[in-house]
């Protein structure tokens, strides 16, 4: 079950990160030159927390 877990928040993880990088660009007014790093901090970020929170409710 912990598959499905991981799967479903991975997917929406991809998402929400692609929207939080399109409002910081709009907010900034362009494009990030490096748009994937910046992509990647964010996405790496999200799916560590959550994925801790993952593990922390599936072992109570």
């Amino acid at each position: 079950m912990e598959l499905v877990y991981y799967t479903a928040a991975g997917i929406g993880l991809y998402f929400l990160s692609d929207w939080i990088l399109q409002r910081i660009e709009i907010w900034r007014g362009e494009v990030f030159e490096q748009r994937t790093l910046v992509f990647f901090g964010i996405i790496s970020v999200l799916a560590v927390t959550s994925f801790h929170a993952i593990e922390w409710l599936v072992a109570r």
